[in-house]
């Protein structure tokens, strides 16, 4: 049998791989989608996204995660989430369907109407397959959950494509929201063994059959105890989303679909950095932490080892991305983003911090303190909306800088809570994020100067051939340095990811004094 170790390393593998080529796939399909369609195609969707995620949190109610902090969750639990989800996706969508009319005209654009009724079935989609999510999410089963979401995103960006190159314009892209969920709703029913039922459920304990009297029991018993702690997590995690998305609500209120399109181009850019490690970190994290709830010097242990690998990967990462922001987007999607090139640059430097939220948000979460992750998480949606509707006539830049700060300060809010629950020390938090840090930023400035350097000598050639010149040696030089400043500081984190790679990483997760 498989102890908790090796789970989690092979958790954080498949984790990683699955979010690292759905993000090779964004990469390279986004660059022809962003070839082929015009910044207020971008803007279109984006100006609705915030309806979609805000009704999926409303529909799925904090369940999956109330389902993934049981020690153990039953047939019942399960059975449960999956019947409310479908019940209350469908009568969301019915709200929605009346309410689209409003939505149109508070962004003055009627074509939204019958764009948001096509957009918006995708959480009806979603409601069939959070519980099976859910459960291969508990029992670990990374690698099943991979699958379906590299196979979803390549479907889905084939599709997208094909109907972008044909002139459907703002379609392809509702339409490849909508296919991802729909073919990764299929193949989590296919990899998770788990299944509905209406009437009549086997105990886990006896086996014995109890009949129960109707599906009002699956929907209402079982969810009494996770009520309590899912309704918060909800709330939570709609500020969360309303956190997320409230440059787009409020740029294509206040300045149009075009503007909101460069914001969304700039923004997904940076968001596939640091969802590629926050989210290869959340299929593991929290599973990982609350099994080791009862144990609190190894649970900080987990939790410092997992923050300093999120720092090692984020910072540079990120920091790189930012770097060389300006030459990427003008060879990728072409001279029309240029505005978004100037924006993606602050994003990166908010974002480089979002996987240690992500972490120390669901640090919190392990606790089962969702009162906190809530309160905490409404501070910020509160304070966050406040200063950009104040902000919003010093012009869409001073805007970003604001979210910037903003994300990174609230960082260590996060992290006080977390202090306060765990005994995770700030000067320890310093220690484990801030060297990686500065190595990384130190490095950019460096690789930076360099490829300014190497082109100021190359007066002779072409604009564009410059600019392939600049990204190619500054990413080279920055990925090299990098390395050789981690190799000469001895970085254990470094070692040990190598180790693994080699085929050794089970065994260092094992043996390693640090790991845990």
């Amino acid at each position: 049998m498989e102890s908790l170790k090796d789970k989690t390393a092979k958790g954080l593998f498949w984790g990683g791989m699955n979010n690292g080529v759905q993000q090779l796939l964004g990469l390279a399909f986004g660059i022809i989608l962003g070839r082929l369609l015009d910044p207020s195609d971008y803007g279109m969707t984006a100006m609705l996204a915030v309806f979609s995620v805000i009704a999926n949190e409303l529909q799925s109610s904090g369940f999956k995660t109330g389902l993934i902090n049981l020690r153990e969750p039953k047939h019942e639990d399960y059975n449960a989430v999956f019947w409310f989800d479908i019940v209350a996706g469908v009568v969301l969508y019915v709200a929605l369907w009346f309410a689209v009319p409003l939505i149109a005209d508070y962004y003055h654009e009627p074509k939204l109407i019958p764009l948001s009724r096509y957009v918006f079935l995708g959480f009806v989609f979603s409601s069939f397959g959070m519980a099976q999510s859910a459960y291969l999410t508990k029992q670990m089963q990374i690698k099943q959950i991979a699958k379906c979401g590299m196979t979803a995103t390549l479907s889905s960006s084939l599709v997208s494509v094909a109907m972008a190159a044909m002139g459907f314009g703002y379609w392809a892209l509702a339409t490849q929201y909508l296919m991802y969920i729909a073919v990764n709703t299929i193949l989590l029913w296919w990899f998770s063994p788990w299944r509905p039922t209406i009437v009549g459920v086997r105990s886990q304990e006896s086996g014995v059959r109890r009949n129960l009297p109707s599906p009002v029991f699956c929907l209402l018993t079982p969810l009494k105890r996770l009520f309590p702690f899912s309704f918060r997590i909800m709330l939570s995690a709609i500020f969360t989303q309303l956190n997320n998305n409230v440059m787009n609500l409020l740029l294509g209120h206040y300045y149009g679909k075009t503007n909101t399109g460069h914001y969304n181009q700039a923004y997904q850019w940076s968001s596939k950095c640091f969802l590629l490690v926050g989210n290869m970190l959340r299929q593991v994290d929290q599973t990982v932490l609350v099994g080791l709830r009862d144990e609190r010097e190894r649970q900080l242990a987990v939790l410092r080892k997992m923050m300093r690998f999120t720092a090692f990967i984020s910072f540079p990462l990120l920091f790189c991305l930012a770097m060389v922001s300006h030459e990427f987007i003008v060879l990728a999607i072409g001279e029309k983003w240029a505005f978004a090139a100037s924006l993606l640059p602050l994003l990166c430097l908010s974002g480089a911090f979002m996987p240690l939220s992500t972490l120390l948000t669901d640090s919190v979460i392990s606790q089962h303190r969702s009162d906190i992750y809530l309160w905490s998480t409404v501070a910020l949606g509160v304070l966050q909306m406040v200063m950009m509707v104040s902000l919003w006539h010093q012009g869409i830049v001073v805007m970003v800088w604001a979210y910037t700060l903003l994300n990174i300060v609230w960082v260590f809010v996060w992290h006080f809570f977390v202090r306060r629950l765990v005994g995770y020390g700030l000067l320890s938090f310093l220690k484990d994020i801030v060297p990686f840090a500065l190595a990384a930023a130190g490095v950019m400035l460096f690789a930076w100067w360099m490829g300014e350097f190497i082109v100021y000598r190359l007066w002779f050639i072409d604009d564009y051939l410059k600019l392939w010149i600049l990204l190619i040696s500054r990413v080279v030089i920055a990925m090299l340095l990098y390395y050789a400043v981690m190799r000469i500081a001895g970085a254990v984190i470094l070692k040990e990811v190598i180790a693994f790679f080699k085929g050794k990483g089970i065994r260092a997760f094992r043996h390693g004094r640090q790991v845990y």
